[in-house]
C-alpha cells in the first residue's frame, strides 16, 4: 500500500499528532459476518508501528490458526485474516451493530493502538467498489484484487452507493484547514477515486489547489505494486505520470514523479501544475521520509 509507506515516512518529518489521514472505505467487505476495513486497518497498524512490513498489511508476528478452522464451515479461505487482526474486526462489527458510526469506531480503534494521528473514514455511508472485467460481470474489488489477483482487462470501475454517500464533516474540514493536502501514491481509481467522488470533496480541493500535492504511483510505465497501470490501460488512459496528472489537473497544484519519468515534467506543467522529479521508490522508511521532505518543501510547509 503506497499510502501506508508514505505515511511511515511522513511521520518522520512532522509530528504524528499533526497528521490527519482520510481513508478510502470503498473496498470494505464482509467476511464471516465481520466488517473488514482493509485500508483503515493498514493505516492504523502502520501508524501504531504494528504493521507487517513484509506484507504491507496485517499485524507483525501474526498467527493464522482461526482461518484454517473456518474452512470446515465456509470452504477454502482466500482473504487473509490473522488471529489478532480478527479482534479489530470483531470490535468494529459489534460497535456497528450498536449503531455507532464508522468514524467514531475508527477513532476508538486508533486510540486503543496508541495512535495520535487522526484517521478518518471517507464517509459513514456505505460505498462499494466493483470492477467490471472484459467478458465478465462486475465483481467486488476484493474479489478482483485478492481472490482474482488483479487478473483480467478492466473495462469500468463502479462505485455503488456513491450518489447517496456524503463525506463526513471532518473530511471537508481537514481539506479546508490543513497546511498541506497530499494525495499519496495510491491507485487513482479505487483508493483515491472513491474519496474524490464524494459530494463536495473535489470542489473543496479545487479551492485549495495551490497547497495540494499528488505523488504519481506510476514509475517507468508501471506500478511498483497494485493494478493502477492495468486500470489506466484498460480505461484508455496513458500509463504514465502524465496520465495521472490529467486525472488530477483540476485539484492538484504539485505533482511529484520519479526520476525515471523526468521527461514528463514539461508536459505536466503545461496542464497548469508544478512538477518535481525525485526518488519515489520507498523501499525503506528513510527513503519514504526523504520523499516526504521533498513533497513538504515543494508545498513550502
Amino acid at each position: 500500500m503506497g499510502a501506508a509507506k508514505f505515511i511511515r515516512g511522513l511521520v518522520r518529518r512532522i509530528e504524528p499528532a499533526r497528521l490527519t489521514v482520510v481513508v478510502n472505505t470503498g473496498d470494505d467487505e464482509t467476511f464471516y459476518g465481520l466488517h473488514v476495513s482493509p485500508d483503515i486497518d493498514t493505516v492504523t497498524y502502520t501508524l501504531a508501528g504494528a504493521v507487517n512490513r513484509a506484507q504491507g498489511w496485517g499485524l507483525a508476528g501474526e498467527s493464522f490458526n482461526v482461518l484454517p478452522a473456518l474452512e470446515r464451515f465456509y470452504g477454502k479461505p482466500w482473504f487473509g485474516l490473522g488471529d489478532r487482526d480478527l479482534a479489530t474486526h470483531l470490535y468494529r462489527t459489534e460497535r456497528m451493530r450498536q449503531g455507532v458510526s464508522l468514524s467514531r469506531i475508527t477513532a476508538e480503534i486508533a486510540a486503543a493502538f496508541g495512535v495520535t494521528s487522526r484517521i478518518i473514514p471517507m464517509s459513514d455511508d456505505r460505498v462499494r467498489t466493483f470492477v467490471k472485467l472484459r467478458g465478465r460481470g462486475a465483481i467486488p474489488f476484493q474479489e478482483y484484487f485478492v481472490r482474482g489477483r488483479a487478473r483480467g482487462a478492466v473495462e469500468k470501475i463502479e462505485l455503488r452507493g456513491i450518489a447517496d454517500a456524503r463525506p463526513t464533516p471532518a473530511v471537508l474540514d481537514a481539506i479546508r484547514n490543513s497546511a498541506a493536502v497530499i494525495l499519496a501514491p495510491s491507485n487513482p481509481f479505487v483508493s483515491i477515486g472513491p474519496i474524490l467522488h464524494l459530494k463536495g470533496v473535489r470542489e473543496a480541493l479545487r479551492r485549495v489547489k495551490s497547497r495540494v500535492a499528488a505523488i504519481s504511483p506510476i514509475v517507468g510505465g508501471k506500478t511498483i505494486k497494485g493494478p493502477a497501470d492495468k486500470m489506466l490501460r484498460g480505461l484508455g488512459m496513458e500509463v504514465s505520470p502524465l496520465g495521472v496528472a490529467r486525472l488530477y489537473r483540476d485539484i492538484v497544484g504539485l505533482l511529484v514523479l520519479d526520476h525515471a519519468d523526468r521527461s514528463y515534467v514539461e508536459s505536466i506543467e503545461k496542464l497548469g501544475m508544478r512538477a518535481i522529479a525525485t526518488d519515489t521508490i520507498m523501499t525503506t522508511p528513510e527513503r519514504a521520509a526523504a520523499l516526504a521532505k521533498v513533497v513538504l518543501q515543494g508545498l513550502e510547509v
